[in-house]
Parts: structure tokens; C-alpha cells; sequence
């Protein structure tokens, strides 16, 4: 329709939306604050780039595993010089130029994000209200404030559903009064928390042990990437009463 042509509010509605407002139960969205934004956009450079480094990682560990039939670790791609490549490659230089091209790009990546890491340390510090976040397994001071600054106050959320909502840690779903009318909408929520607490799981499977035999009766059950959210989902919903009671992490009750 031409903009010329849409209907203008009535004054009916005015009066309508003017009262709510009035008593308080108007919906508003949040407002991140202006001074905050410099560093929440370096935290979230920080994330792209990440993304991009683990792409290399993943490039290496295909090409290793596809022409030799064994894998490389993490830990081990790090190591990796001109002679262990030419071995790794079996002499092949095809091989060994497409290892080169990711470790070179890895390296550079490792180093931009050490960059990016030191400047937002130097800028700032946990606020006293996200200090709990250092006691959740996974995450550290980093990953706590990419936390604490895509989610901006927890006065945003009444229930802990709704943190692990916009967390994008459930699944999600269309309704139409009162009927389901589809699932599955990628735009709900936030993908930086997201992907925050998606690392905070990778890392919490790696270092503590309860956590790591939850994810993997879940990836008997079903694949790695739920096992994974699933995960996600209870640190998401562990962090909400940290945050919200001011306590500490408690693995127990968390990965009962």
C-alpha cells in the first residue's frame, strides 16, 4: 500500500495506548545504552572472529583425517611446523600448501583476537551484579562479559524461561490464537548469547566431568550438536539464578 494511502492511527487508539502507558503496562523494548555499545560491538568482532578461526581448525582436521585416515587435535595443529606438515601430508604439496594457507590465516586470527582481548580488558571490567558468572564451568572473564553485555540488566526477565528464550537455548514455535501454527524461527532472540553459551558449553564439557558425562548420555541418545544445546541450555538456565540470586554456580543441581 502507498504510504500516502495507509490509515493513520485513530484517536481511539492514541487514548488506547496513552492509558496503558499511564498505568505502567505499556510493552517497551530496551534500549541498550549508548555508552556501552564500543565494547559490546569489539566483544561481538571478537565472536566473528573466533567462528572464523575454529573454521580453520575444522579445514586442517578434514584435510588431516580425509588423506591419512587419523585425526589431529587442537593442541596439535598448533604445533604444526613446515617438517611435521610435509610428514603429516605425506610429501604431497597440494596437501601441504592447502595446511599452510589455514595455519597461516589461524595464526593471524589467534593474534588479532589476543588484540581484540586486551583492549576490551583494558576498557572494562564484570560489573559487581555479572561477578557470579566467573564461578559457572565454561566460563571466563572474557566469555562473562560478552555475557553480561548482549544481555544488559537481568530486569529484563521475570522468568528464567524467558532468559533461556532470547539465549536461543529452547526451541521456538509459531501460535495463532491459540493455535500452533509452525516452529522454528531463527530470528528470535539473541545470536551472540547464543553462541556465548554455546562456548561456554564446549568448554564446561572439556573441563568438568559431571558436565561431560551429561553431554555424552545425550549424544548417545541423539548427536553432538544437541548434545551441545542441551548443554548450552542448562548453563543458560544456571546462569539466570546465579545472576538473578547472586550465588554461586552449582554443578550438582544444575547437571542433576
Amino acid at each position: 500500500m502507498p504510504l500516502d494511502r495507509r490509515p493513520l492511527m485513530s484517536e481511539h487508539d492514541a487514548r488506547h495506548l496513552a492509558h496503558l502507558l499511564r498505568l505502567g503496562i505499556l510493552p517497551t523494548g530496551y534500549i541498550y545504552p549508548k555508552q556501552e555499545r564500543a565494547v559490546r560491538d569489539l566483544l561481538r568482532k571478537r565472536a566473528q572472529l573466533v567462528r572464523y578461526r575454529t573454521a580453520q581448525i575444522l579445514s586442517i582436521q578434514n584435510l588431516v583425517s580425509r588423506n591419512s585416515g587419523h585425526g589431529i587435535t587442537t593442541d596439535e595443529i598448533r604445533e604444526l611446523n613446515e617438517e611435521t606438515i610435509s610428514q603429516t601430508c605425506q610429501g604431497d604439496s597440494a596437501r601441504t600448501l592447502a595446511i599452510q594457507s589455514n595455519l597461516a590465516v589461524l595464526r593471524v586470527l589467534d593474534e588479532q583476537i589476543k588484540g581484540l582481548e586486551r583492549v576490551v580488558l583494558a576498557k572494562a571490567r564484570l560489573k559487581t551484579a555479572f561477578k557470579k558468572l566467573l564461578t559457572v564451568d565454561g566460563i571466563w572473564n572474557i566469555l562473562g562479559m560478552t555475557i553480561m553485555y548482549e544481555v544488559g540488566t537481568m530486569e529484563r526477565f521475570a522468568k528464567v524461561g524467558q532468559f533461556a528464550s532470547y539465549a536461543r537455548c529452547v526451541g521456538s514455535s509459531r501460535w495463532s490464537n491459540g493455535k500452533k501454527k509452525g516452529e522454528g524461527n531463527r530470528k528470535n532472540g539473541n545470536k551472540y548469547l547464543a553462541w556465548a553459551f554455546i562456548e561456554a558449553a564446549h568448554y564446561a564439557v572439556r573441563f568438568n566431568e559431571r558436565i561431560r558425562r551429561f553431554y555424552q548420555r545425550k549424544k548417545a541418545k541423539t548427536n553432538g550438536i544437541v548434545a551441545s544445546k542441551a548443554v548450552a541450555h542448562k548453563l543458560a538456565r544456571a546462569c539466570y539464578h546465579v545472576l538473578k540470586d547472586q550465588v554461586p554456580f552449582e554443578e550438582a543441581r544444575a547437571f542433576a
